[in-house]
């Protein structure tokens, strides 16, 4: 039906006849001559019609936006090209059209492709959304990605093996998504919200490198983020350390950037899950933001009440403080007020303001809540210069963690302080095991199956406080957002189930969800380590886009809906 394709179409092919197909981007009436613009998924190519060379004109006037048509014509040089409007391959020819034929004409479109529309609009037309130049762009970026990656683990000696979508329910931090099972009444098949066990029990089976760009599932609550179904780039290796494992993904996630956005970027740093809530209060900080906290507990000792009276002695509690560079220049007293507003979110009872009019001479704290020898162990404890804004918050830890990392997310891009041309790349590792969840019961703080980091794990043992024990997990942070976890895995069948033991999971339990797992464990399993990207959050920071769902085809919206096909139903 073509001969060409809009975006190929070069002056080599001047004074030959070729055939286009595709739909109409604009168009322009001039007197005897009606020009458009005729875009395919490839580009745009101007097309010229004019009475002199087309039986039908009348047809021609009848054209509009998006009619899909097919054109048949002459290439030829513009007689006053224009540099701006198209691609160097296209901006000098156009196709001076003998033949038109409209395939199919349109409704009015209901999206502008030149303005930001809504996004349930962009959702219910879809199919119209993904017209735009734009999101046309982000799926072949993802499609390029999908490429090099199977040829950088093709190249590694990585075997592409598939797992089961109908599986078994286990436990992975979620809800899963069931399907009822035709064939046994009252029983069901869930949907994998990872291949967790399945990659494990390949290393068992000795395939020793595996990768999978895997559909995942998991019933949560979602955000820009997250979606119920995603993509991840699933790996497992056999006879390795977490370290080779990592080297790995340095060298992937340099390809990938070097090849999509041509960016060098170097070796990615490794920093503790310790250090990391100590210096940004999170652990997944955006390290692109120069603010780092500043720890204050060992200026106030025992004197928190003195302080700061809202403080419960019966928890463990943290002072913190932020300071802003040039504060007092850039920060009103009116943001100020709109900061502390922000807080009470996150269940703030006040923020401390210290302006630093010049601290030579001036030690006084003109909201009075410190003395002078207060201000003097804060002030020779960090550097401050005249002009800079100190912010401090005194809250039990994991509160004024998330508070004040928030804070320094907002004042970051608000002060333009944040390097948003960048990536910033980062391993996390020396996690906790378990954690404390919020009905203070013991959790994995990745899963059941990582294992532990201690030399305990040589003795068959942790019997020691579950809360001091570190894993072998390690988390990818780009820009703030957690890319994707791996850990070394256990692979002694005795310490496995001293986990699920450990986290009260019952033998009756065990027996149930992971009786096949524990046997294979019995089998002579190697010692093995895996990892997982989304892949998803891995396109949407190579596209530069705000959100997963600017680089998923068909995306549900935050409450788990389907706009264009009206699923569920």
């Amino acid at each position: 039906m073509r001969t060409k394709y809009c975006g190929k179409i070069t002056s080599k092919d001047v004074n030959k006849i070729i055939t286009i197909c595709g739909w109409i981007n604009k168009t322009r009436i001039l007197k005897n001559m009606i020009f458009i613009d005729v875009r395919d998924n490839t580009g745009i190519i101007q097309v010229v019609f004019s009475k002199k060379y087309i039986d039908d004109f009348s047809e021609v006037l009848t054209l509009r936006n998006d009619f899909c048509i097919q054109v048949n014509g002459l290439v030829t040089l513009k007689k006053k090209p224009n540099l701006l409007n198209f691609p160097v391959s296209t901006n000098l020819i156009e196709i001076r059209a003998f033949k038109l034929f409209i395939f199919n004409k349109t409704l009015p479109i209901p999206l502008d492709y030149n303005k930001k529309n809504k996004e349930d609009i962009r959702f219910k037309f879809r199919y119209l959304d993904l017209r735009r130049d734009v999101m046309l762009k982000n799926i072949q970026i993802r499609n390029k990605v999908n490429i090099l990656i199977r040829k950088f683990f093709s190249k590694n000696k990585f075997i592409e093996i598939e797992t089961p979508i109908l599986t078994k329910s286990t436990p992975e931090g979620a809800s899963d998504y069931l399907v009822n099972s035709r064939l046994y009444p009252g029983k069901y098949y869930a949907l994998p919200q990872s291949p967790q066990l399945f990659k494990q029990l390949l290393m068992i089976s000795g395939i020793d490198r595996y990768y999978q760009i895997a559909k995942c599932f998991r019933d949560e609550d979602l955000r820009s983020d997250r979606q119920p179904e995603f993509t991840q780039l699933d790996i497992e290796m056999a006879f390795i350390k977490p370290c080779y494992l990592r080297k790995l993904i340095n060298d992937l996630i340099k390809k990938l950037w070097l090849s999509i956005q041509n960016k060098k970027l170097k070796e990615i740093k490794k920093i503790s899950y310790y250090k990391s809530l100590y210096l940004y209060g999170t652990d997944k900080p955006d390290l692109r933001n120069p603010i780092k906290f500043i720890e204050l507990n060992h200026i106030f000792k025992d004197k928190y009440t003195n302080f700061f009276p809202w403080l419960s002695l019966y928890k463990t509690n943290r002072v913190i403080g932020i300071n802003i560079p040039n504060g007092i220049k850039n920060i009103s007293d009116k943001q100020i007020t709109v900061y502390k507003k922000f807080l009470k979110k996150f269940y703030i009872h006040k923020l401390i303001c210290i302006k630093i009019i010049n601290i030579e001479k001036d030690l006084t704290d003109h909201n009075q809540n410190f003395n002078k020898d207060i201000l003097y162990k804060i002030f020779s404890n960090i550097k401050i210069h005249d002009g800079d804004i100190l912010f401090i918050i005194a809250e039990e830890v994991s509160i004024a963690n998330t508070a004040l990392s928030a804070l320094r997310i907002k004042i970051g891009l608000e002060l333009k302080l944040t390097d948003l041309k960048n990536i910033y790349p980062i391993w996390i590792i020396d996690f906790p095991l378990f954690k404390i969840d919020k009905n203070n019961n013991l959790k994995s703080m990745h899963h059941p199956f990582t294992a532990p980091k201690n030399s305990s794990i040589q003795k068959n043992s942790i019997n020691i406080d579950p809360l001091e024990v570190l894993s072998s997990a390690f988390d990818l942070v780009i820009n703030g957002y957690e890319i994707g976890g791996g850990s070394q895995r256990i692979h002694n069948y005795k310490i496995q189930t001293e986990i699920f033991d450990i986290l009260k999971i019952s033998k009756k339990q065990q027996k149930e969800k992971f009786d096949f797992f524990i046997n294979a464990l019995k089998y002579g399993a190697p010692p093995h380590a895996g990892l997982a990207l989304g892949l998803d959050r891995l396109t949407m920071l190579l596209t530069n886009s705000n959100t997963i769902t600017d680089v998923i085809a068909f995306p549900k919206t935050t409450s788990a809906t389907c706009l264009m096909t009206g699923a569920p139903c």
